[in-house]
């Protein structure tokens, strides 16, 4: 393998990221880390697509330079290192330190002539060079082994792009820049000879000695006199701009191989500075090197094969309050799945396994075992527990048996101790809370075409398999109860998100009814409005393209029509949404882009795919809900997810009327909340206008406008309340006057002005803000209305009205997570409601602030009586909560 060095320039990678990232980025001790981060991106990408075999960071000598005795001018004009970058630079080295990666420097020496010197030596030892840096200087090092990397830009710098640039070979960089100078370092040049005259100079003479020969065969009378005049200027030029590359560096090569970083350090510091990402990434190395230095787990399990020990099992079950049950199943679908095996545990390491009409040698039929277990899941003094317990639920209700009392899911419960966890899976749980492997169900099936079933995989492998998940689902299940107790979200738990369990499971099994025909119909229309739209495109561009190639459509944009480019990407110009959107005021072209793949992701990710999706028993479409996916504790769906279907155009809003009731003669029933997330605010800000406007039922965005505008109510325009409008749903969200200004496209002063009129107005909305920020800085966690928390690093101490990203996310999590709260917490009332009042309807969907039911025409007035009341009433809070109904019958005419 071919050994290839890269050699940092490590101050210019951190003036670099800490000049691209001027956002704002605190730790959790409020120390600045924007520079830090951007640091630590660029080392992992190194490392990580690069593939270096040996890595250096090169650093300046802090002792005075030799070349300022040389020139006492030289970097002269240097600015001082920001304020706020100076604290940063021992952390950026306890990075590298981290990373095993060696800093290397040399006294009176600065990092280029260190960088010179190893290239150098590394080349010598026939080693590529890679040099990380921005620094004109290193192009005089290129070579046939040698290049520069721009980090930036990912890419690489040779000896064709010099002489594609500046015209000279490597060995005629020096010479170039004694002859033009360089600004950032203060070398003067000879005056009057810039980048052109320089190459014009060196092809003809080659050598600055051979230049300064012939003075007055250079271009122009003032060239000529300035040669003259500055040559000794140049010759010292020539000593300031040359590198080392002989300084008396010993390097152990071993050392500067890259290694594994030290993974604890590392996870020890990203934790500190608040870097959720890397953090994550290296809390599962850390964890799984401690699994695979940990001594293999014993445990024992107990196939249950004949009658009499299927006697045993049960009558030791029958004795248990709680246990973990985890079903082995035919699919991963809970609507179609056959039970192959129920994996159970009660004792720590101790499980049992019970394989249904399985070999010869297993005389259990699935009928048999659930005759025999349904009164013991049906008992409601009893606890059930597993991991994903819903999906669980569903199955055994397919098999006939309705689980009355679930006790600890620990996915939800680990989900309730760190919300923005990347994952809450079992094998991630049993890494993190039992140092263990477990063993993954690829062993078992297989991968690809030849994966097995779960009942084709022989009964003791199977056993093997399931009764560690069963036990291991116990195990963590007692570790996260008690860190919920200590973390005082245990009660959040046993009210809110446990018996929210039934009620989603509830929803997945019934499902929604769609009219595929009407479907059908819209995506007929669709492809027709598509073709049309193609062919206008094409014929306004002049020729045919791509359409959904960004890299086309730039090129098409910007270089043939050319449009203003408004944002770049790491690609190039920018053709996403926002842009289109922008170039649109000025050009027919984008709006019909934008159009095109409005329709496009419509068709395919609905008007085709929806009917797919309807089970073929039921007729209906059975997503699933979410409970562990939205760090502010909103639920999500999938398979398909309902909640994202457009609602902002008219060909968006038309998909929902093929939702329609599963019953002739039924209707939809929509019923939404009122503004909720503003009253979320006043209920916690007790701002005394916020609070009178909801109290007396007015227009909460006139309101604030009137009060703002200085105006009557009756007297505020549409306009006027459009902005207010904007404002209370961005403004409490750090939203400044520049963002402002660009959403609504007002004047950025007139912008300003609102929002400081806002605020002087509904003082107590930004004594709010702040004060929950101080507690979450003091905390290190936002908390909604029932105690649900997120953990947030990188709120600032002094800060300004314009909030940072996580001070935002902050803000944003204790706001809609109440309202998620209050949601839920109404979805459990109407549910037990519904239970008690049969034939009334059932509950089908959440979508974020709205529940749809479904219920007999006749009885719509009851269950919106009985939604209604329960939703505003949910939770107690000091402003009035409102719910609008709509009754139709589909989703459309019901919204």
């Amino acid at each position: 393998m071919q050994e290839t060095l890269y050699l940092v320039d490590t101050f210019s990678l951190v003036f670099q990221v800490y000049f691209a990232i001027r956002q704002p980025m605190t730790g959790t001790r409020g120390q600045p880390t924007n520079a830090v981060f951007g640091f630590t991106g660029d080392i992992q990408h190194l490392i990580k697509d690069r593939k270096p075999t040996h890595l250096i960071c090169a650093m300046e000598s802090p002792e005075a330079g030799e070349r300022l005795q040389m020139y006492t001018e030289y970097k002269a004009n240097r600015e001082e290192m920001p304020d706020d970058l100076r604290p940063q630079i021992p952390l950026i080295f306890d990075v590298i330190e981290g990373y095993r990666i060696p800093i290397v420097s040399y006294s009176g020496w600065e990092a280029d002539d260190v960088i010179a010197t190893l290239s150098r030596q590394a080349v010598e030892r026939g080693m590529e060079v890679r040099i990380v840096t921005n620094d004109k200087d290193a192009r005089q090092l290129l070579g046939p082994r040698t290049k520069i990397y721009s980090i930036r830009k990912k890419q690489y710098y040779d000896e064709q792009s010099l002489l594609a640039d500046w015209g000279v070979r490597p060995d005629q960089v020096i010479d170039f820049q004694s002859l033009v100078g360089d600004s950032v370092d203060n070398v003067p040049g000879v005056p009057q000879i810039g980048p052109k005259t320089a190459t014009t100079l060196l092809q003809r003479f080659q050598t600055l000695e051979e230049v300064l020969a012939h003075p007055d065969e250079a271009p122009g009378k003032k060239v000529q006199e300035n040669l003259k005049k500055f040559a000794e200027q140049a010759l010292m030029c020539r000593q300031l701009v040359t590198l080392r590359t002989d300084l008396p560096i010993v390097i152990d090569w071993d050392i500067a191989r890259v290694h594994e970083p030290n993974h604890e350090r590392l996870l020890e510091l990203f934790t500190d500075f608040g870097f959720r990402r890397y953090s994550e990434e290296f809390r599962v190395n850390v964890n799984e090197t401690k699994v695979a230095e940990s001594a293999p787990h014993e445990r024992r399990w107990e196939v249950v094969r004949t009658r009499r020990q299927f006697e045993q099992f049960i009558s030791e079950l029958a004795q248990q309050k709680s246990f973990c049950l985890d079903l082995e199943t035919s699919s991963l679908s809970p609507h179609d799945a056959d039970i192959v095996g129920w994996a159970v545990c009660w004792e720590n390491d101790h499980a049992w396994y019970l394989p249904v009409d399985g070999p010869p040698d297993c005389e259990i039929s699935a009928v048999v075992a659930v005759h025999a277990l349904k009164p013991i899941l049906e008992d409601p003094d009893r606890e059930i527990i597993n991991q994903n317990i819903k999906y669980d639920f569903l199955v055994l209700r397919r098999a006939g048996i309705e689980v009355a009392n679930i006790g600890l899911d620990p996915m939800v419960g680990d989900y309730l101790l760190d919300a923005g966890a990347r994952t809450h899976g079992l094998e991630d749980l049993a890494k993190r809370y039992l140092v263990r492997k477990m063993i993954p169900i690829t062993d078992l099936i297989g991968t690809g075409k030849q994966q097995l079933k779960m009942f084709e995989v022989d009964v003791d492998r199977a056993a093997e398999y399931a009764s560690e998940d069963a036990d291991v689902a116990w195990q963590v299940s007692a570790i996260i109860q008690e860190k919920l107790k200590d973390a005082d979200l245990w009660d959040l738990y046993w009210n809110v998100e446990r018996p929210l369990i039934p009620v989603l499971a509830d929803m997945e099994w019934t499902g929604i009814r769609i009219d595929s025909e009407e479907l059908k119909r819209q995506s007929v229309e669709a492809q027709r409005r598509l073709e049309a739209l193609v062919a206008d495109i094409h014929a306004e561009a002049g020729r045919v393209f791509n359409i959904d190639s960004p890299k086309q459509l730039a090129s098409l944009l910007y270089n043939e029509l050319k449009l203003p480019v408004l944002k770049r990407t790491k690609t190039g110009p920018s053709t996403d949404q926002d842009v289109l959107e922008r170039l649109a005021a000025d050009h027919s072209l984008p709006a019909k882009i934008i159009e095109h793949r409005m329709l496009s992701k419509l068709k395919g990710t609905y008007l085709d795919t929806l009917p797919r999706l309807v089970h073929p028993r039921t007729g209906r479409i059975h997503c699933s809900f979410n409970q562990v996916v939205a760090a502010t504790g909103r639920l999500s769906s999938s398979d398909p997810n309902l909640q994202n279907i457009p609602v902002r155009t008219p060909e968006g809003r038309l998909v929902r009327r093929a939702f329609i009731p599963g019953e002739a003669g039924w209707k939809l029933i929509c019923l939404d909340y009122s503004q909720i997330e503003l009253r979320m605010l006043a209920h916690f800000c007790r701002d005394p206008a916020l609070l009178s406007a909801f109290d007396e039922g007015r227009d909460i965005h006139a309101s604030v406008a009137a009060q703002v505008y200085g105006v009557d109510v009756a007297d505020v325009t549409s306009d006027m309340r459009r902005v207010a409008k904007a404002v209370n749903f961005g403004v409490i969200y750090g939203q400044t006057a520049f963002g402002l200004a660009a959403a609504l496209r007002i004047p950025k002063e007139d912008a300003a002005a609102f929002i400081e009129g806002y605020f002087q107005k509904y003082a107590g909305v930004e004594s709010w803000v702040n004060q929950t920020l101080d507690e979450c800085r003091t905390s290190g966690y936002a908390r909604t209305i029932l105690g649900r928390r997120r953990e947030i690093v990188g709120i600032r101490g002094n800060r300004p009205r314009n909030l940072n990203l996580p001070e935002r996310t902050a803000v944003n999590t204790v706001i809609q997570g109440s309202a998620a709260d209050l949601i839920k917490q109404a979805m459990i009332n109407v549910h037990r409601r519904l239970q008690a009042s049969p034939g009334l309807g059932s509950m089908l969907l959440q979508i974020h602030d709205e529940l749809v039911f479904e219920s007999p025409a006749d009885k719509v007035a009851d269950i919106v009586a009985l939604a209604r009341h329960e939703m505003e009433h949910a939770l107690e809070v000091s402003v009035p909560i409102e719910v609008d109904v709509k009754v139709g019958d589909n989703w459309l005419d019901a919204v």
